[in-house]
């Protein structure tokens, strides 16, 4: 497989090569050079496959120049070391991925990318990396768990300061090691500037190997196809028929493109909704045709605070440009903080069911499509631990939520960050 430039086409890359500078040199997004395409004989087994069965056959067309299969199947192992169960929540299903070592969705591609980029930096002696990577939340403790102690690369992370939970500043902060914080005094979307500027800086890219563990990296992005696979496994082994829909809480957009990309190769879904919070958006491009990004506002689904999604150009690419076909397979709305916290309380006092908010918003999403479209299987996305909103999961709705174990230990440990304010500030850390 090789990738291609989403700026220029003619600009290919490796796997490797891809997964190594992140960003194509033209700094457009690398996209696979074509679909691969599943038989329809394991469309129909996927049923009786181990997830790691299924995640070796989805993942081997995208690797397999830079990666044996007996490689393959160790990284993937290694990532898939979780459950991604489904639990009914009333007419509906909830697709838990948060049940990871970061209690959210990115752990199988945080992981996935740390361990493809460890082994091909130590195929390249003498050679260092720096990962650059925004987060709007979980991105960054997925990024700072999956590359903590892997030789040959230090880690930087830039989080917007007082814009994420306490739970999630935790994970970035605490670890050591090779993970840096640095705070900045902004928006994700600022701090997501300042890393494509970084990548820009011919002084400061002449001086420092810089790679990007946001889901532009294609090795982050590609392997979250597998929750859709492996939700869909499980529906078919409930004796459930219809095609799902798939109703997505969505930030930089990685997640719901991944999903895109597994139907494109063969995956049966009837639908995929984008949920969005008032950062809004590609829902007014699936209104006007119009994509003009926005000053992102702080809500309290903050993993979803992005103005302008980067992955968007990805799903565009998997439609050939054509909002109409896109349309065909694709619904974006938007919810307000008030609309998530009622559907919170819903959620709990119908179901007992406790929803983080985007968790929420994507319930909202999905209420909507399936009251008109009743007959299919609706299928919601809850990527994070309601604990890792506690402050907002608690006051919403009136519980105690208990902090699982493997995140507890970090709420004793002291924040280690370096205040940022702009570009200059980034680039001078870098440089020293």
């Amino acid at each position: 497989m090789k990738y291609v430039s989403l700026t220029n086409n003619g600009q290919t890359a490796s796997f490797k090569q891809a997964v190594i500078q992140g960003l194509a040199p033209d700094k457009g997004l690398y996209y696979p050079a074509y679909i691969p395409q599943w038989k329809s004989s394991f469309v129909e087994k996927i049923p009786e496959l181990s997830n790691l069965e299924i995640a070796l056959e989805a993942m081997r067309p995208f690797v397999d120049e830079d990666l044996n299969l007996s490689e393959l199947e160790q990284l993937l192992d290694d990532v898939l070391s979780f459950e991604f169960p489904l639990q009914q929540v009333g007419k509906y299903y909830s697709l838990e991925l948060f049940h990871g070592p970061t209690l959210a969705f990115k752990d199988v591609g945080a992981g996935f990318m740390a361990k493809c980029l460890g082994r091909f930096i130590q195929d390249e002696q003498n050679q260092k990396a720096t990962v650059l990577v925004a987060t709007s939340g979980d991105t960054g403790g997925a990024v700072a768990n999956g590359f903590l102690g892997v030789e040959g690369i230090d880690v930087v992370i830039l989080y917007p300061s007082g814009k994420v939970s306490p739970i999630q500043e935790k994970q970035l902060t605490t670890l050591g090691q090779n993970i840096t914080a640095l705070e900045v005094q902004g928006t994700f979307d600022d701090c997501q500037s300042m890393v494509k500027r970084a990548f820009v800086d011919p002084e400061l890219t002449s001086k420092v190997r810089l790679t990007s563990a946001n889901s532009i990296n294609v090795a982050r992005w590609i392997p979250q196809m597998l929750y859709y696979i492996f939700a869909y496994k499980t529906l078919k082994n409930m004796r459930i028929q219809e095609h799902p829909v798939f109703s997505v809480p969505s930030g930089n957009f990685g997640n719901i493109c991944a999903g895109m990309l597994a139907h494109k190769m063969g995956l049966p879904v009837a639908h995929f909704i984008a949920c969005n919070n008032t950062n809004d958006t590609v829902v007014d491009f699936m209104k006007t045709g119009v994509y003009r990004p926005k000053d992102t506002v702080a809500t309290i689904s903050n993993a979803m605070d992005v103005g302008n999604p980067s992955n968007f150009v990805r799903i565009l690419e998997l439609f050939n440009k054509q909002k109409k076909e896109l349309e065909f397979d694709f619904t974006a709305l938007s919810y307000s903080d008030s609309e998530t916290k009622v559907a919170m309380q819903e959620i709990y006092n119908q179901f007992n069911y406790v929803a983080d908010p985007h968790g929420a918003v994507a319930y909202l999403g999905l209420q909507a499509y399936m009251a008109k479209n009743p007959t299919t299987a609706g299928v919601f996305l809850e990527t994070a631990h309601p604990s890792k909103f506690i402050d907002v999961v608690e006051s919403t709705l009136d519980i105690e939520v208990s902090i699982p174990e493997n995140v507890h230990f970090l709420m004793n440990r002291e924040k280690q960050s370096i205040l940022t304010s702009n570009y200059e500030d980034l680039k001078s850390f870098l440089l020293q």
